[in-house]
């Protein structure tokens, strides 16, 4: 198996887990999902399409990931455990991308045709979360765990939820991590603020009372 350079430093950038470069070679499966992906792409685009997504269902096998053949994919591209990563035919991603597991980069339509997202550079999405149809996702872009986005996404915020909401604007820096403790829960805010405002209703409630 052929590994990137690239997707080799975006490992050892990324996950402390790793010992060092052999230990990656060797074990990690999302560097083996990507390295896969590289030689399966090399073959859709040289039209050999058959031996292309022969090598795609041995790497879904193989590492639980299944990145189409077809999928347009940018250097440094890192994912963090490649069980349950879906990656579809038309989705274009940018450079030092960073997926966790469970991530889907899916579509919304059964037409032939662009339906899948475009991903800028440096984004980095949280497990679980799926991107779908045929939308835009800016550079710096960083997308909490479980979230479900739907629309495009400028450069440089921060999106979470279903479906996905923007809670940080042009605040996210380049190679900065995806801090799920730092982010801002606007569910959480919007049902404590409803709490805040039933209490004060019902406090006026019973001054009502009283004064009958």
């Amino acid at each position: 198996m052929v590994i990137d350079p690239g997707d080799l430093r975006a490992v050892m950038e990324n996950d402390p887990a790793v010992v060092d470069e052999e230990d990656a070679r060797k074990y990690h499966t999302g560097l083996h999902a990507v390295s896969f992906y590289r030689m399966s792409h090399k073959l859709w685009v040289e039209g050999r399409k058959d031996e292309a997504r022969a090598l795609n269902y041995y790497a879904h096998c193989r590492t639980g990931c299944d990145i189409h053949p077809g999928a347009e994919i940018g250097e440094g591209f890192f994912v963090d455990h490649a069980t349950g990563v879906v990656i579809g035919e038309t989705a274009i991603v940018g450079d030092n991308v960073m997926i966790y597991q469970g991530v889907t980069l899916g579509g919304v339509s059964t037409k032939k045709g662009k339906r899948h997202p475009t991903l800028g550079n440096n984004v980095v999405i949280g497990c679980g979360a799926s991107v779908l149809g045929d939308i835009h996702i800016g550079d710096n872009v960083r997308i909490g765990a479980g979230s479900v986005v739907l629309k495009d996404v400028p450069d440089d915020c921060t999106v979470v939820g279903v479906p996905g909401r923007i809670v940080k604007k042009a605040g996210v820096k380049k190679g900065e991590c995806l801090q799920h403790d730092q982010i801002p829960d606007p569910v959480f805010n919007r049902i404590f603020q409803l709490e805040s405002e039933l209490e004060m209703l019902q406090k006026e409630l019973d001054r009502l009372k009283k004064m009958l």
